[in-house]
């Protein structure tokens, strides 16, 4: 091996050697004459002209002023306009929560305002369109459609739901969906741990192609005590009509929640009759805030504050609607099998004796009429005669599958779900980093 790099350094030696001296090469200097390119005077050129984009969400306690200042402009005309037009003074000064967009010139004075918010006409948004012409402002009143999009999000569970939701940037309409979604296999007032998590595919309506307020939410993922749940919205179509997922994300209202192989999330009783609220006294032995003794509690008391609806659990007839004794304002609800729900302490009955009710509907509004020290919604689920535990008695209520039907088209849908799923949760994964 040697020998063979020693003669192969010899053969390189022997091939550069037979090159050219660089001494003897001879080198010839050639000059020319450039003449330099002529430039433009960008002394004499105006500035190009831009303009200013920003949006801003209004405050209760906003003036034209202090508006327009956050939204980067500063323009006395613009301000004096906004204070004395009829519509700015309805539609924008102090109200909160409406997006508005400023578009403004590069020495900060107001071109045009958007201002827009959503309406309850079902797929419509207005808009307030304040422009300059001039030296003079005008505004008009516009109806638009929404658009339909999704928003994909995650979070971890550290305190609460709210407070992970909020960490996350999850509007709390969509956090309360997520708990009713799950309240069925999850107690989230007992249940949650540190390191739980969720991801999360909700519904987006926008105008302009902004976003003005949440809608349903599509699917979602929670993993509690390291057991994943799943969870996806589905109408069943008609004959020769598209899936829900086919028709612009906005789902046929007459839809319902699945897991992911079909069953039903929707059982035949709520386990709340009051949307995601703090339970204030469970269904054990307690010491009775009025009879001053130790005393069995047969049924749940669940913190809300006056006037917030009460809803019946289950399809049912109203049995009885009225006054009686420490319930003071109270409904029965008599549901199929012998199974009866009170609602009691309410401030106010929506309903009367042989009413027929459907699930979820109002029934009346918190109270603290009769035997109660505050405001709160006392609710009992009796099973032939017999006090139960309404989270347990909800977990066990049957569930409805897909119809053999419509399995095609919900695994087509299924497979789409997965995959949001499986990017919503690593959104998270990725902020972790």
């Amino acid at each position: 091996m040697a020998a063979l790099l020693l003669g192969g350094g010899g053969g390189a030696f022997a091939v550069a050697s037979l090159g050219p001296d660089p001494a003897d090469i001879t080198v010839r200097e050639v000059l020319e004459t450039v003449q330099p390119l002529s430039l433009p005077d960008y002394s004499q050129i105006a500035a190009p002209s831009y303009v200013l984009y920003r949006t801003e969400t209004t405050r209760n306690n906003d003036t034209a002023d202090t508006l327009l200042k956050r939204l980067g402009v500063d323009d006395t005309e613009a301000a004096a306009f906004l204070r004395s037009d009829a519509n700015a003074r309805q539609i924008l000064l102090g109200r909160s929560g409406r997006q508005v967009t400023a578009e403004a010139t590069a020495d900060q004075r107001l071109s045009k305002l958007t201002v827009r918010w959503s309406t309850d006409t079902e797929g419509q948004f207005q808009r307030l369109i304040i422009e300059r012409n001039g030296n003079h402002f005008a505004s008009q009143i516009e109806t638009a459609a929404l658009r339909a999009g999704s928003q994909l999000a995650s979070g971890t569970i550290q305190s609460t739901l709210f407070a992970a939701t909020d960490e996350a940037k999850i509007p709390d309409a969509v956090a309360v969906q997520l708990a009713e979604i799950f309240s069925g296999d999850i107690d989230f007032r007992r249940s949650l741990r540190k390191g739980d998590r969720f991801s999360v595919v909700y519904e987006t309506l926008e105008g302009d192609g902004e976003p003005l307020r949440t809608g349903r939410v599509l699917s979602a993922e929670f993993v509690n005590a390291d057991k994943a749940f799943q969870a996806m919205w589905f109408a069943e179509p008609a004959v020769g009509q598209p899936t829900a997922s086919q028709q612009g994300g906005q789902a046929n209202s007459k839809g319902g929640y699945y897991t992911l192989d079909g069953k039903s999330l929707r059982r035949a009783f709520l386990s709340s009759p009051v949307e995601f609220s703090r339970v204030s006294s469970g269904f054990a032995m307690r010491f009775h805030p009025v009879l001053k003794q130790m005393r069995a509690h047969l049924g749940t008391d669940f913190a809300a504050s006056t006037g917030t609806p009460a809803r019946t659990v289950g399809d049912g007839v109203v049995s009885f609607s009225g006054v009686q004794n420490g319930y003071g304002n109270v409904v029965f609800v008599k549901h199929r099998g012998n199974i009866e729900t009170v609602y009691a302490h309410l401030s106010k009955l929506l309903v009367r004796q042989g009413d027929v009710v459907s699930q979820g509907q109002t029934i009346g509004l918190v109270g603290s009429t009769g035997w109660s020290t505050g405001p709160h919604l006392h609710f009992e689920v009796r099973d032939n005669g017999v006090q139960k535990d309404p989270m347990t008695f909800a977990q066990q209520s049957e569930t409805i599958p897909v119809t053999a039907s419509a399995k095609p088209a919900f695994e087509r849908v299924a497979q789409q779900t997965k995959i949001a799923l499986a990017a919503a949760a690593s959104l998270q994964s990725t902020s972790a980093q």
